[in-house]
C-alpha cells in the first residue's frame, strides 16, 4: 500500500498589534520596558534611570504647560517590540513657524511591519490635528535628547545623548523620512590636547576684554545664578536651527535634574560688569557609572556606581553640552575662553577626554573652534522630516 506523509502545514507568525497607552505610572512602565528587549546583548546601550527619565512624562514636566504627547506600543505573539511617541509642542511651532508634528522615544524591532504600525499612528495623530509633518526624533524637544545615531556605533552614548542599533537608519527610510539636519558630537583629548597655543589665544583676548570676568557656578550659587543663565540660553541660541526658548519653569525643572550630577569647576558663566554674556555646562559622563545598574538605582549595580556617586572616582569621559555667547559679545574670544578654562579644570581632574555634543552640522565658527584644540567628529546623530 502506498505510504503518504502527512500534508506539511504552513505558519503564519501572527500580525503585530497597535496599543495606544496613557502617560499614567503602569502605562509609562510598559512604554520603557520595550528597550530592554531590543538592546538586550548590546554591549554598548546604557539604560537610562528610570526614575528620572518617568520624571520626562508625568504632568510634572512643564514642558506638557505648552505640549501634549501620546504613546503606542506594538506587539507580536503577546510581546512588545516597539514604541513610540508622537509630540506637539506649541512653542516649537510658534517660535519656528512651523506646523509639526515630533515622534519621539522610537525603538523597535528588526520588523518592518511593526515599525510601520507605528509611524502610522503618529502620521493619523498628526493629520487629527491638521499638522503639515513629522520631525524627529525629538525625545520630546531639541531641549532634551534628540537626533538617531548614524554613524559611531562603536562605543557607548555619554550621558544624556541618544543610542539605537544601525537598522533604525533602513527602518527611517523605509517610512519616506529623509534627513533634516546632521548634529555632530566631537571627541577632545585632553591629554595630548595643544593647550599652549590655546592659553596664547586665551591670553589676548582677556588683555583686549579686560572688563570680561569668569566664574564658577557653584551648587551653592545654582538657584541665584539660574535666571542668568537662562537670558544667555535663550538669547545665544536664539538663531539656531530649531531652538525653542524654555520657559522659566522648564529650566528650573532641568536645573534640579542635573543638579545632583554637577562638578564644581565645569559650570561657569562670563560676565561684563553685571550683565551675563556667556555660559558654559560640562557634566562628567556618568554613563559609565549608570551601566552597570541597567536603569534601576535600587540594584547590584549600585556598589559598582558609589565611587563616582562619592567623588572618589571620575569617568574617564567629560561631556561639555552647552557652550554660548550672546551675539553681540561673538568674535571677541568669550568662547575661547570658556573652552580653554573648561578643558583645564577637566585635565586636572583626570578626564581622558571630552565630547562636545551637540553641534549643529553647519555651525561652523564652533566647529572650526573645537578642531582648533584637536576635537574631531566622531558620533553623528540625525534628524528626520517626512511631509504628512
Amino acid at each position: 500500500m502506498p505510504s503518504f506523509a502527512p500534508a506539511s502545514r504552513t505558519t503564519f507568525a501572527p500580525a503585530p498589534c497597535l496599543v495606544s497607552l496613557k502617560r499614567q505610572a503602569q502605562d509609562i512602565d510598559r512604554f520603557l520596558n520595550v528597550s530592554y528587549s531590543i538592546y538586550n546583548g548590546d554591549p554598548h546601550w546604557v539604560a537610562p534611570l528610570l526614575m528620572d527619565l518617568k520624571k520626562v512624562f508625568t504632568s510634572a514636566n512643564p514642558f506638557f504647560d505648552h505640549a501634549e504627547m501620546d504613546l503606542w506600543v506594538v506587539t507580536r505573539n503577546g510581546k512588545d517590540i516597539g514604541r513610540i511617541a508622537a509630540i506637539l509642542d506649541r512653542n516649537h511651532n510658534k517660535f519656528q513657524k512651523d506646523n509639526a508634528a515630533f515622534f519621539g522615544f522610537f525603538e523597535c524591532a528588526n520588523d518592518p511591519e511593526a515599525s510601520a504600525l507605528l509611524f502610522n499612528a503618529v502620521r493619523d495623530w498628526a493629520r487629527q490635528r491638521t499638522l503639515t509633518r513629522l520631525l524627529g526624533p525629538m525625545n520630546p524637544s531639541s531641549n532634551d535628547e534628540c537626533g538617531l545615531l548614524v554613524d559611531g556605533f562603536d562605543s557607548p552614548p555619554v550621558l544624556m545623548m541618544t543610542y539605537n542599533p544601525p537598522y533604525y537608519i533602513e527602518l527611517m527610510h523605509r517610512e519616506g523620512f529623509a534627513k533634516e539636519k546632521d548634529l555632530l558630537a566631537f571627541i577632545i583629548p585632553l591629554t595630548n590636547c595643544p593647550m599652549d597655543r590655546f592659553e596664547r589665544i586665551v591670553t589676548k583676548a582677556k588683555r583686549r576684554y579686560p572688563e570680561l570676568s569668569y566664574r564658577p557656578v557653584r551648587r551653592k550659587t545654582l538657584k541665584a545664578d539660574l535666571a542668568k543663565v537662562m537670558e544667555v540660553y535663550n538669547e545665544a541660541w536664539e538663531e539656531n536651527w530649531g531652538f525653542v526658548p524654555m520657559t522659566d519653569p522648564e529650566m528650573i525643572f532641568m536645573a534640579e535634574r542635573l543638579k545632583p550630577l554637577l562638578v564644581e569647576g565645569l559650570v561657569s558663566l562670563v560676565e561684563c560688569g553685571s550683565e551675563p554674556v556667556g555660559f558654559l555646562l560640562a557634566i562628567p559622563d556618568f554613563n559609565e557609572a549608570f551601566k552597570p545598574m541597567r536603569g534601576r538605582l535600587l540594584s547590584p549595580g549600585l556598589f559598582k556606581a558609589i565611587p563616582y556617586l562619592l567623588n572618589w572616582k571620575h569617568p574617564r569621559l567629560v561631556r561639555t553640552i552647552t557652550l554660548g555667547v550672546k551675539e553681540r559679545y561673538r568674535g571677541k574670544g568669550i568662547e575661547s575662553i570658556m573652552l580653554f578654562e573648561g578643558l583645564k579644570v577637566g585635565y586636572k581632574m583626570g578626564f581622558e577626554s571630552s565630547e562636545a555634543s551637540w553641534i549643529l552640522e553647519d555651525n561652523a565658527m564652533m566647529c572650526r573652534l573645537i578642531e582648533t584644540v584637536g576635537g574631531r567628529v566622531y558620533k553623528t546623530y540625525r534628524l528626520y522630516s517626512h511631509a504628512l
